[in-house]
């Protein structure tokens, strides 16, 4: 993955000693006087580190156990090591389905000649990015500052005071096309450390008064309606018009799902009348569930392509990717009542529950992009094997799936599906029937032929964050669809998360492994569990959801709000102290945390009569609001709360019984209304004195004449109550 690119001048106007390191790194001689000879080490030092790593749960981390590097995990020991030793650290950030991440580690961390200068020179940190999503934020804008671009596996080199002086991504075992080898690297890093410190030091300094500059409040006045077709205007001007997608005009690959840009382009486009914006949707949509980034036979979606066709996956897939999907193809069915938007959802939904889901009912974070070494050979399938699994269904599913004897990538075929059913059978002059049974027997039989393979590595840590966007999309998919199965899930997971997934003050944890939990929870993995469970509560009516996502919203201000400039930060009050506290709003692969935040607060502050929780929501989006203003797009999830306050949702309260059949079908038309720019709540009698301690909005609201009534409010101020009837 990689970041929007920083101006030249800027990064030289800021970091000239980092500049000056990078244009050191030229190729090493043979004759190199730094090189370290085998007599230098053991060979018991070599094969046998110290296994800091031992005892982790992060499959991650687990990964390098066995490396010539002596990983330590972050943590006191490893700080307090380059402290006594007077020597700089290594981190090394990545995750377990990160492709080049296993590149690297292969080329160089399983080199033990490397090791040995990374061991000698270095006290070297391994750093689940996922896990610790506080350091990779840190350290990822670090390398961005300094070399325009950021993604995994991320190495940064710090000072042992925790500054970073230089950085990139991958580097390669042996130098080419103007990049370094990563020998080199080390090398000339050490060289600077030891002969030229001051410089790397100065440079360290510098960054990190950028840093925190760079994380200064620049609070702003809380945009008008201009912001929203600005918004519409920045997307045109990325949007890919050939395959659909948004990425930077002059490449269009890599390419990535946009699913809260996509989200936000569907509601603009139904309040404003605006068909180009759903234009630019419905072509992304399509083009992604007919490409090779779509698992054709299991259902669920790669983290990208390598091309702008959407052809060519990296194939991992990752549960925050697949809970944003479902939710835009939900959405994008309401909207245009495209059964087959509705049938891709399904399928995510349902690979998440075959493949994805503990027995607890935490739902796991990944599986990797390879299989016996080799990326993407889980997934793609020969001419002949194709022949052979499916039989008198072959050549139906041979035309289907755009299978040939060369292939689409690298001499073998990945998936696709370019037509609907009507084209192709017309086409073709098939039977529709017999041809949508013929195609589900031969996807059923692939199905369980590459079952028998050797399966891609399944990260099954549980990250709170992540379980909470699934959470939400579980709800809404079963609210939506109708789908009891779905509700049922997210209930579980729901029950899981609050049982097994908090420290005793009630606040989050991070991550859950083996059935040990461990990690102080970040912003994200607060905000995105409350919407999950205020999303149950809206789709089950079931109390007890509504009572968690209060007190964990109350937590969330408790613990990471920021009172003096509004908004909230990444990390708690009490938190380990990092470089920089950072409070940011720009979306990454996840929607912000500090947007979903602010949704929760508006969808709450409606719901309960609350309006310091609506402004805090506004406030908020003053806190960021000359970045939103000046590059919208980078913050979808604030366009999307903007949008909601400026709808001016109504406050729906429906009093009688769950059981009445009246008021289940006018709730049930409320509930489905799209777009969702309603809160809602039903009181029963019987639930009146509970449910007012978490809603005082609903005091005074009764039946009237013993039949079950609707009061519309907006903010508070609410028409004449609506008796419902046949």
């Amino acid at each position: 993955m990689f970041s929007r690119s920083t101006t030249s001048a800027d990064r030289i106007a800021a970091f000239a000693a980092a500049a000056l390191l990078l244009s050191s790194l030229a190729p090493a001689s043979a004759q190199d006087p730094l090189h370290i000879p085998n007599s230098d080490m053991t060979q018991d030092q070599t094969t046998k580190q110290a296994n800091h790593l031992e005892g982790q749960t992060s499959p991650y981390l687990l990964q390098h156990l066995y490396n010539p590097v002596d990983w330590y995990p972050w943590g006191p020991e490893a700080l307090q090591r380059a402290k006594d030793e007077d020597k700089p650290i290594l981190v090394s950030i990545g995750y377990s389905a990160c492709h080049w991440c296993h590149v690297m580690e292969h080329e160089s961390f399983e080199d033990a000649e490397v090791a040995k200068l990374m061991n000698r020179w270095f006290v070297c940190i391994k750093v689940d990015r996922e896990e610790r999503s506080d350091i990779d934020q840190v350290y990822m804008a670090a390398v961005q500052r300094m070399t325009g671009q950021g993604g995994w596996p991320l190495n940064c080199f710090l000072t042992p005071e925790l500054k970073p002086f230089y950085g990139g991504t991958y580097y390669p075992p042996r130098s080419g096309y103007g990049r370094p080898s990563w020998t080199e690297v080390l090398k000339q890093i050490h060289a600077m450390w030891t002969d030229n410190r001051e410089s790397l030091e100065s440079a360290g300094t510098r960054l990190t008064s950028d840093l925190e500059r760079q994380n200064e409040p620049r609070v702003g006045s809380l945009p008008g309606a201009e912001l929203l077709p600005q918004a519409v205007e920045n997307s045109r001007q990325t949007f890919d018009p050939i395959h659909g997608g948004f990425s930077q005009p002059d490449q269009y690959a890599p390419k990535f799902p946009h699913s809260t840009e996509m989200l936000y382009l569907l509601r603009y486009a139904e309040r404003a009348g605006d068909p180009r914006a759903a234009a630019m949707v419905d072509q992304s949509l399509e083009n992604m569930a007919r490409g090779g980034i779509h698992d054709q036979i299991g259902g669920g979606f790669a983290r990208y392509t390598v091309d702008r066709a959407w052809l060519v996956p990296h194939f991992e897939k990752m549960l925050y990717d697949n809970s944003q999907l479902a939710r835009v193809y939900i959405e994008a069915w309401q909207a245009t009542g495209k059964e087959y938007w509705r049938e891709v959802a399904t399928k995510i939904f349902d690979y998440v529950l075959r493949e994805m889901t503990s027995a607890e009912g935490g739902f796991y974070s990944a599986t990797d992009a390879d299989s016996e070494g080799v990326e993407g050979k889980f997934f793609v399938w020969s001419l002949d094997e194709i022949k052979a699994i499916c039989g008198a269904d072959a050549d139906v599913a041979i035309a289907w799936y755009g299978v040939t004897k060369h292939g689409n990538w690298e001499e073998t075929n990945i998936l696709t599906q370019y037509e609907s059913l009507a084209d192709f059978c017309e086409k073709r002059k098939l039977d529709p029937i017999e041809t949508a049974v013929s195609i589900e027997r031969a996807r059923s039989a692939l199905y369980a032929h590459r079952e028998t393979r050797i399966h891609p590595l399944l990260d099954d840590k549980v990250l709170s964050a992540w379980n909470g966007l699934m959470l939400s999309a579980f709800a809404r998919g079963g609210m939506a669809l109708g789908e009891e199965r779905y509700l049922e899930a997210a209930r579980k997971n729901a029950a899981f998360l609050l049982e097994h997934m908090r420290a005793e003050d009630g606040r989050m944890m991070r991550t859950r492994r083996n059935g040990v939990t461990h990690l102080a929870g970040y912003l994200e993995d607060h905000a995105f569990v409350t919407e999950g469970l205020l999303d149950l509560y809206e789709a089950t009516l079931e109390i007890e959801w509504l009572e968690a996502a209060l007190e964990l919203a109350d937590l969330t201000d408790a613990h990471f709000a920021d009172v003096e400039h509004g908004a909230w930060f990444k990390t708690a009050h009490d938190h380990e102290d990092l470089l920089v506290r950072f409070s940011t709003a720009t979306e990454s692969s996840l929607p912000s945390g500090a947007g979903v935040a602010a949704m929760n607060a508006a969808r709450l502050g409606y719901l309960t009569g609350d309006p310091e929780r609506i402004n805090s929501a506004r406030d908020a989006i003053k806190r960021h609001g000359q970045a939103i203003a000046a590059y919208p797009t980078a913050f979808c999830q604030f366009l999307l709360v903007h949008d909601f306050l400026e709808a001016k949702p109504a406050e729906l309260y429906f009093v009688g019984s769950k059981s009445d059949p009246v008021l289940m079908k006018e709730l049930e038309r409320w509930r489905t209304v799209w777009p969702p720019y309603r809160v809602l709540s039903v009181v029963e009698e019987e639930e009146r004195e509970r449910l007012t301690a978490l809603l005082p909005a609903i005091e005074g609201k009764t039946a009237r004449d013993g039949k079950p009534t609707l009061y519309i409010c907006h903010e508070g101020i609410c028409e004449a109550p609506e008796v419902l009837s046949e």
